[in-house]
């Protein structure tokens, strides 16, 4: 009897689990087969999203792009941004970037950014194989850049051999004399911009009758040869490489003739641009007060604020003796992509949408990241035309009315994917010419075997 209820109660008790089970609503895990090509199930509510790889220099595009994705929650739905941001310090950027790129591949960058150092090696150069054109992302690009008025010689850097634009900036870097209120006004008795800029140029001859009348006052014109440079370098009319030759245009060469016309007549405090002392002159910390310096309004905006001191508020902006640009970014969609629209619609937004919820109007009144930003020159003239550019540090001025033309002044047909190189060695050079060091003559020659040496060449 006792046997029998036992049997029972194992009875009951299968039957009890089973019934358990059938209530249970959370499925038993199933193994995955091997070989299977069925995807493991999502979590509930999620949906995988696709990846864009973004390479950069800086943080400054992926911000940007975390930016439009905020913007775009439909966008932000089916994509994620993956970052790679390596610094150009010791050149690092470019051999990783390469790599990357030539390997192409889900992995390969989406989004790639250059610099004005090295960007034609891209846009033009040895790496323009890897630069989509903005056609083939989805944009029409011929009619955006003539609706936004966008800088002339940030196309020209940004358009291949076959003449497609493969690249644009979205920050402007046409170039501007940024002088000192209290200085022009002591020397010549008026400090309005327009005024300003009659004096100090058109040309150099009229810049180097000025320094004459800053220095019989005690005043430098500019704190250093590297000042004059900029200009000097990106108003020439041919590049330092042409076909595959090294050209030294005459305007260049006659850069050593100026910096020793400054050196030898004490026109300034003969720094070194980068360097302590050249910050210095920036807060009248140097050997003598200066005018100014040249330069575009990233170099106001984050370089001179920063280290002004109580001059801060006495600084305009006028036209400078020669139109140019100095620096820049320019922003790229790969070719090997296989995400162009997705691609296109972000770089549109960032080079080309003239709206108020496009990056560059954001971007001119600083409110990228809320109110109080800092404002900024962009490649959209159309946009600088319908924003407010009234800093502070000028006094009030709107730098977008100087800065306007300056963008359209500048030259983007004078440079090579060597510049970088090459600009060093014929800094160097001239240095050596300007202290004494060296004769004019040797200094060319040392110049030229530098190049020959370290660069394929053909050097006469």
């Amino acid at each position: 009897m006792r046997r029998i209820l036992s049997l029972l109660l194992v009875v009951l008790m299968i039957f009890g689990l089973a019934a358990c089970a059938s209530d249970s609503t959370t499925p038993a895990p199933v193994e995955p087969v091997a070989g299977s090509e069925t995807p493991a199930p999502a979590p509930s509510g999620s949906t995988a999203k696709t990846v864009l790889n973004v390479w950069s220099f800086t943080d400054e595009v992926p911000k940007m792009i975390e930016k439009y994705l905020e913007m775009h929650p439909d966008f932000a739905e089916k994509y994620e941004i993956k970052t790679t941001i390596i610094a150009t310090t010791d050149g690092a950027y470019q051999p990783a970037l390469d790599q990357a790129l030539s390997g192409g591949g889900k992995d390969g960058p989406d989004i790639f950014t250059a610099e004005a150092a090295f960007v034609l090696k891209y846009s033009q150069g040895d790496g323009s194989q890897f630069a989509a054109s903005y056609n083939d992302l989805g944009i029409d690009v011929s009619n955006k850049i003539k609706d936004a008025e966008i800088a002339q010689y940030t196309v020209d850097i940004g358009t291949n051999g076959n003449g497609d634009v493969v690249a644009l900036g979205y920050q402007a870097t046409g170039g501007a004399f940024i002088y000192r209120r209290s200085i022009a006004k002591d020397v010549w008795g008026t400090e309005d911009p327009a005024e300003v800029g009659k004096i100090i140029g058109p040309g150099w001859d009229k810049f180097f009758a000025a320094a004459a009348d800053l220095k019989a006052k005690g005043y430098g014109i500019i704190s250093g040869d590297g000042d004059l440079w900029h200009p000097v370098e990106n108003s020439s009319k041919l590049p330092w490489v042409v076909d595959g030759k090294l050209v030294i245009d005459p305007e260049r060469e006659a850069f050593l003739d100026l910096s020793k016309q400054l050196k030898d007549n004490n026109y300034h405090n003969d720094t070194q641009d980068w360097q302590d002392a050249w910050f210095a002159d920036m807060k009248d910390a140097g050997a003598k007060k200066t005018l100014g310096y040249f330069g575009p309004a990233w170099l106001i905006n984050y370089v001179m604020a920063g280290n002004s001191g109580d001059t801060a508020g006495d600084w305009a902006v006028t036209e400078p003796p020669v139109g140019f640009f100095w620096g820049g970014t320019w922003v790229f969609g790969s070719a090997s992509s296989e995400k162009k629209e997705a691609v296109g619609e972000i770089i549109e937004w960032i080079t080309l949408d003239t709206s108020e919820q496009g990056l560059q109007y954001m971007w001119a009144n600083g409110t990228l990241n809320g109110e109080g930003g800092t404002k900024d020159t962009v490649a959209s003239g159309k946009v600088m035309s319908i924003s407010n550019g009234e800093l502070e540090f000028l006094g009030g001025q709107d730098m977008f009315d100087v800065f306007i033309p300056a963008n359209q002044f500048a030259n983007g047909k004078n440079l090579t994917q060597y510049d970088e190189t090459i600009n060093m060695y014929w800094r160097d050079q001239v240095r050596a010419y300007t202290s004494g060091a060296k004769s004019r003559e040797a200094a060319l020659k040392d110049f030229k075997q530098m190049v020959a040496d370290n660069l394929d060449l053909i050097v006469e």
